[in-house]
């Protein structure tokens, strides 16, 4: 491996950084005024400093900062980071104002986040990564980014990802090719890889992306942190750029266990505006942070090994053998783990996706709502061909598509409902709580090359929740994840399993890429 070389200086950051070494990972040092570091620094202790006056949420946005000049522009040149706030350090400064008049919003109040650039945020462009919606400006916040702004969150960056959300190694005509930090040669999953990347390397508090099959998961599961694609209905979509409403899910992007759930509580509810959240209607929100805070173990959680979706090839074995010692750990820590199986499970699967029918009716419908001068269609953007050709194939595929309408359309979202159905039986006929696999049955792709093993529909067809969680790293160093699938709005359930996988050994470290600034 290698430090990148080049240096694309951020003239907002006001420290100098210099690379010094290289080796396993690049050592900075930096010149900074702030003697706080926040490497790895979860929610609770940032907090916790900012109570006790050690820093300020002005100072925390400059740290942060900080290591995106020294690791995404600099040093490995992770380029994880599409478009930085300009409203940051001016809402900081508000929120610093609020703290020492007593008014605290929330407990993310003066937090630093990002959010995968296809959340829209009426201060920033949202463009999805693709040149074709360069500059556009939504005039009102996401739901859900309203609600974490309600919340104290400071909305510090939006993150790169694969063009339009339709791939998983993270590459975009706006904003090029993201690298993962614990291999700048490889891909950081995707196509919430931004994100993924970006919250690994400790750019941020946590961050948001989409999954619509495997885009939370996947990101999760190669830079070694904690994912969750809640169930569909349980977080509001409204404001987000669609890649098919019917599987897309916002999702958090942690390291660790209680930040997921914090980051998860914020987003959850009802919203007049997505139909979708109309699910929710009669029912408690899960209690996700009392999940999360529980540190009783993992005795007597009944997990499915679902040997169909773990991988056949000689290339499978690496992640095979991770995700089977990971699970035999959970064995050993007091689970009972059972080898299963759904009849015709791959038969089920088939036929399932409706992501290449559903884009174009859902993007359009998005485009329709935007300011003037935006594009409207997916055939004006096909034509204008200012996208990234790793995205190419699937837009023309999808503009060619006969979209969600049909025959053949109405036969996946039944097959999607036979499949829910079947899973349920099966885990309830096997007396199981989740079932496991891998989220990808490789390691993270060398860049320029395609990403293979993905396991992503399982949930995605089912609208089921999915947790990965850290299961351990390959010999030269390369994380992979395991993940838990559950039943229907059971995220407390998947929550408390990853908090005492969590509690019951080391998972993850830093990668080493990117290490603390301060010394």
């Amino acid at each position: 491996m290698r430090c990148h070389g080049t240096r694309r200086g951020l003239q907002w950051v006001w420290v100098f950084l210099w690379v010094a070494g290289a080796g396993a990972g690049c050592e900075l040092t930096p010149r900074s005024a702030i003697p706080f570091d926040v490497h790895e620094m979860p929610v609770a202790e940032l907090q916790a400093a900012l109570v006790r006056g050690d820093v300020t949420s002005v100072q925390l946005v400059h740290l942060f900062l900080e290591r995106i000049e020294a690791f995404d522009r600099g040093g490995p040149e992770l380029n994880a980071i599409l478009a930085v706030s300009p409203t940051a350090a001016a809402e900081a400064e508000r929120l610093d104002r609020e703290r020492a008049a007593g008014t605290l919003r929330g407990p993310l109040h003066g937090v630093p986040i990002v959010l995968k650039d296809n959340f829209d945020t009426h201060d920033m462009p949202t463009t999805g990564g693709s040149l074709a919606l360069e500059g556009t400006v939504p005039e009102e916040d996401a739901t859900i980014v309203r609600m974490l702004r309600e919340a104290g969150a400071i909305v510090l960056a939006k993150t790169n990802l694969h063009e339009f959300a339709f791939g998983y190694t993270t590459i975009s005509s706006l904003g090029g090719q993201t690298r993962n930090p614990h291999d700048p040669e490889r891909n950081p999953g995707g196509s919430s890889g931004g994100t993924g990347a970006a919250v690994a390397s400790s750019m941020a508090a946590f961050g948001y992306g989409t999954d619509t099959c495997g885009s939370v998961r996947v990101p999760a599961a190669v830079n070694g942190i904690y994912g969750i694609r809640p169930t569909r209905g349980l977080v509001s979509l409204r404001g987000i750029l669609p890649l098919a409403l019917t599987q897309d899910v916002p999702g958090p992007i942690a390291r660790t266990v209680e930040d997921l759930a914090l980051a998860l509580q914020l987003i959850m509810g009802p919203d007049p505006g997505d139909p979708a959240t109309r699910v929710l209607e009669g029912r408690e929100l899960p209690d996700v942070m009392s999940a999360a805070a529980s540190t009783g173990g993992l005795g007597g959680v009944r997990i499915g090994v679902l040997t169909e979706l773990f991988g056949s090839e000689e290339e499978d074995s690496v992640v095979n053998e991770l995700v089977r010692s990971a699970l035999g750990e959970f064995e050993e820590a007091g689970a009972i783990v059972v080898e299963f199986s759904i009849p015709d499970l791959n038969q089920l699967l088939a036929g399932t996706s409706v992501i290449t029918r559903e884009f174009r009716r859902d993007l359009e419908a998005y485009l329709a709502e935007r300011p003037e001068g935006t594009l409207r269609t997916l055939a004006e953007i096909v034509e204008g061909g200012r996208y990234d050709p790793a995205v190419a194939g699937v837009l023309a595929a999808a503009l060619a598509s006969p979209g969600a309408q049909g025959e053949a359309y109405d036969e996946a979202l039944q097959r999607q409902r036979l499949l829910t159905e079947a899973v349920i039986e099966a885990m309830d006929a096997g007396g199981l709580d989740v079932l496991a696999y891998p989220p990808l049955r490789r390691v993270a792709a060398l860049i320029g090359e395609p990403q293979g093993g993905v396991n992503c529909q399982l949930s995605a067809a089912t609208g089921m929740p999915a947790l990965v969680a850290p299961a351990g790293y390959t010999r030269e160093g390369l994380p992979m994840g395991v993940e838990f699938l559950a039943r229907p709005f059971d995220e407390a359930l998947l929550l408390s399993l990853a908090r005492g996988w969590e509690a019951s050994g080391t998972r993850r470290h830093a990668p080493g890429w990117t290490p603390a600034l301060v010394h």
